[in-house]
């Protein structure tokens, strides 16, 4: 089994203040204590100056979860952004949370006994988008399908009927995932199940991660990019397998995405063609 002290949160940031002071917030009020806070920084005005996510910072070292704020100038992406996270990360796990996300108290202790019992290279939460709560989707929860024999690893590409699983993490579709087939759940269950990628929320075995070439790929592809996580979390899923895990325990905060420009994807670059800078 983990204990947090074997966990490091990763937290890449950009000009969302608030949204970070909301997320940390979250990371203070957790049922486990004992894990490390890493922030990227590459706002305009550093971060850690504004004074609710310095109050945050204050209250999570005061809770035994020390935090540290990094300013990382100039951005290159986010592929590069994580890579930066991933190379002053310590520990045996790597929690990648973006900063809008907030996590339920009981969230990261579920985390840890899940990657714990299932040994495979990523467990993560799919992220809530509750002004959606009322938008049942039922064709989008058609790919469900849950892991009851153990966590194995599998190539999921484009072309594989896998990669349909995608749309199980729309608008609010964990939520409903979540009544439909646990009903009401007891505050640490959880239920593992198969995933084409999971957004926001992503719990990494370090080793397998940075065994799998982590994000280094991220200068083999154009600075603006998007899907960064996907390619990650597909060659550590096809070694090592992955898992989403129901009840989700993240909440998106709903802001406008800061990735504005999706026109290049990883996957179209890492799989499919190269890139010359």
């Amino acid at each position: 089994m983990f204990a947090p002290s074997d966990l490091d949160v990763l937290v890449p940031t950009k000009d969302r203040a608030g949204a970070l002071a909301v997320t940390l917030a979250g990371l203070a009020t957790q049922t486990v204590s004992g894990f490390r806070v890493v922030v990227s920084d590459q706002s305009h005005e550093p971060v850690a100056d504004d004074p609710l996510v310095a109050a945050q910072l204050r209250i999570l070292d005061h809770r035994d979860r020390p935090a540290a704020v990094h300013r990382h100038l100039p951005p290159r992406g986010m592929a590069e952004q994580r890579a930066f996270l991933l190379g002053r990360a310590g520990r045996r796990l790597a929690l990648y949370l973006d900063d809008d996300v907030w996590l339920e108290p009981e969230a990261i202790e579920v985390l840890l006994a899940a990657i714990g019992e299932l040994r495979c290279g990523f467990v993560g939460y799919a992220l809530h988008g509750l002004s959606y709560r009322d938008d049942v989707r039922p064709a989008e929860l058609a790919p469900y399908e849950e892991w009851t024999d153990g966590v194995r690893p599998e190539r999921v590409r484009r072309e594989s009927p896998a990669w349909q699983r995608h749309t199980l993490h729309n608008a609010s579709n964990p939520l409903h995932l979540a009544r439909k087939h646990l009903g009401s759940p007891g505050p640490r269950e959880w239920r593992p199940y198969k995933v084409a990628w999971i957004g926001g929320c992503v719990l990494y075995d370090r080793e397998r991660l940075a065994e799998c070439g982590g994000f280094d790929f991220w200068r083999s592809v154009p600075p603006r990019h998007a899907g960064e996580d996907v390619v990650a979390q597909l060659r550590v899923m096809e070694r090592y397998g992955g898992a989403g895990l129901l009840p989700s325990r993240a909440y998106h905060l709903e802001l406008p995405t800061t990735v504005t420009d999706r026109r290049a994807e990883c996957y179209d670059y890492v799989f499919e063609t190269a890139w010359a800078p």
